[in-house]
């Protein structure tokens, strides 16, 4: 590829000096809130977005003042573990300097806040980082934050399996500086710095990294670069099957981008899993599309140098063969709700929180509730990449008095159901940038109607995999939806359908660009179909296949945008 054609991200890295770019400089200009030029990007790679709140984008406008600049941050928290000690910190620092005062869980298993100002930034990160937090690499062309199934019963597979996810993160993250000097005051060294693993101007594109327990898809594998699917033997870890090229993102218009499962390897023992992790991303990094970023993922890397191509390359950087798939499956990827008993005898409560929003709401005081909690908890808090949260390892004795606070605060609600419970959404407006159409705002409502169909068809005792995204890039997952509603404009998306309950099927759009009363009214006549016609146990996406409303999607590189 020719230096000149490279896309302009190529040489803001190269230029950056190993991330660092002028962010320093910037952030003592008080004229603007915002950053300039390459840092608007380069922040990312430290774990930052810039956003405005778009509400009152044209306000401000009216008012000769530019957008209210702010940063949103994603934590870096591998396997989405975090002790109450650190949330204590982390919601402090949120009720005391963010716009909105939330905390948000992520479809990524961390946390983001949003609404933070420029002046407040560099004491985030310092706050952060005395609690043992970071935010490095959960954002721009770099490996991003590990995720590991949230297992708390399986404990001590659970345990191996997160330790590995830890250790995948620490290996692959950029080995600059940069991060520890512009945030934390870190001492400056005069010695030249390389990167091995991510090389001088990072990947291509975003990478994104699992670590899976079967029989449980909770992190939704297919969406993801690079997964490591446990293998057990007699409860004990012995290796893992390793899948590449997952990916969801997709731009609206363009039939060259395209959601694509994961492709099987082969098993690998555990002695090889670092070596693998690490062959995979060098091999993609000097794959990887540099031209054009809406080609640059791994996904597309597969179609276009062949699956066997690539994956020989990794065995060769790796010095080891992959063997056989070992026989593994998937039965559910939704969060277990409720208490639960692990095998080691402790208790662990898993908490609905609708849109990963947590904020004291009008008598649902959340996040007052979650910090009374904390105080107490002598377990760990687990976050899952379903936005949920785990309060794991509860001694028995300590139990009811977990209960009482969740309840008394509204983080226990006997009448969700189980359909709210298994929808999900995106932020989208008002913050992110990229949102054209809402996502968090209207999934509440949206779901209401569902339920109500439901109940209208006698099939209250069911539900719907149910995800919403403001845009095509795949953050509420949508893409392994049984009903994906996709953003296209406000009030307006495409409907796709046909994905499954395990999260093993992509589904097709059904419907492009229509107001969201054309897709209820939509789904209340499929619903009714469903409930007459399906066949026992038969879930959603498997019926509205079998019936011929719409074809499955076989091989997403080919047949996604086919006309069947």
């Amino acid at each position: 590829m020719s230096e000149l054609k490279l896309s302009d991200n190529e040489r803001a890295k190269r230029e950056s000096n190993f991330l660092r770019g002028t962010i320093e400089q910037d952030l003592q200009d008080d004229l603007t809130g915002g950053f300039t030029g390459d840092n608007y990007h380069l922040i990312r790679v430290h774990g930052m977005y810039q956003q405005d709140d778009r509400d009152i984008r044209n306000e401000r406008t009216a008012q000769k003042l530019e957008p209210l600049h702010n940063v949103m941050l994603r934590a870096r928290l591998p396997g989405g573990i975090i002790k109450p000690e650190q949330w204590l910190v982390v919601d402090k620092f949120a009720e005391e300097s963010s716009i909105y005062g939330s905390i948000r869980l992520t479809t990524r298993q961390t946390f983001q806040y949003h609404g933070v100002l420029k002046r407040d930034i560099k004491h985030m990160h310092q706050t952060l980082n005395s609690t043992g937090i970071d935010s490095i690499a959960t954002a721009g062309d770099v490996n991003r934050n590990v995720l590991c199934t949230s297992n708390p019963v399986e404990s001590h597979l659970h345990q191996e399996a997160y330790e590995w996810a830890k250790q995948i993160s620490e290996h692959l993250l950029p080995k600059t500086r940069a991060y520890l000097e512009i945030w934390l005051d870190g001492e400056r060294l005069n010695t030249p710095e390389e990167e091995p693993i991510l090389g001088a101007t990072y990947l291509p594109r975003k990478f994104k990294t699992t670590v899976v327990v079967p029989p449980h898809n909770d992190v939704d594998l297919h969406a993801n670069d690079l997964n490591f699917v446990a293998i057990a033997e007699n409860g004990k870890l012995v290796g893992f099957n390793v899948l590449v090229g997952g990916g969801l993102a997709m731009t609206h218009g363009d039939t060259a981008t395209y959601p694509r499962k994961a492709t099987e390897f082969g098993f690998i023992p555990l002695s090889h899993t670092i070596a693998i992790a690490e062959a995979v991303v060098t091999t993609q990094r000097d794959m990887g599309n540099r031209v054009d970023r809406k080609n640059a993922k791994t996904k597309y890397t597969l179609e276009r140098v062949g699956v066997e191509v690539f994956k020989a390359e990794v065995e060769k950087r790796a010095g080891i063969e992959f063997g056989a798939i070992r026989p593994y499956k998937f039965t559910s990827r939704g969060d277990r709700f409720g208490w639960v008993e692990g095998i080691d005898g402790k208790q662990h409560l898993t908490l609905f929180i609708e849109n990963g929003r947590i904020l004291d709401y009008p008598g649902k005081p959340l996040k007052t509730g979650l910090r009374e909690i904390a105080k107490i908890h002598q377990g760990d808090f687990r976050i899952t990449a379903n936005q949920n949260l785990i309060i794991a390892g509860v001694p028995t004795e300590q139990k009811a008095q977990i209960e009482q606070l969740a309840r008394e605060h509204g983080l226990i609600e006997d009448s969700v159901s189980e359909q709210r419970k298994s929808s999900m959404a995106c932020v989208a407006l008002p913050t992110c940038p990229l949102a054209m159409a809402e996502s968090e705002r209207v999934l509440p409502e949206y779901v209401t109607e569902l339920e109500g169909y439901l109940a209208k068809h006698n099939i209250t005792d069911d539900n719907i995999i149910f995800r919403v995204t403001g845009c095509p890039n795949g953050c509420g997952r949508a893409m392994l939806a049984e009903v994906g509603l996709v953003g296209k404009a406000p009030g307006r998306y495409n409907l796709h359908l046909g994905g499954n309950r395990e999260g093993t099927r992509i589904p097709r759009m059904y419907k492009e660009n229509i107001t969201d009363r054309q897709i209820m009214e939509e789904l209340d006549t499929l619903i009714g179909r469903w409930s007459a016609e399906r066949n026992s146990g038969e879930g959603f996406g498997d019926f509205v296949i079998r019936a011929g409303i719409i074809a499955p999607v076989i091989d997403s590189a080919r047949d996604f945008y086919a006309a069947v």
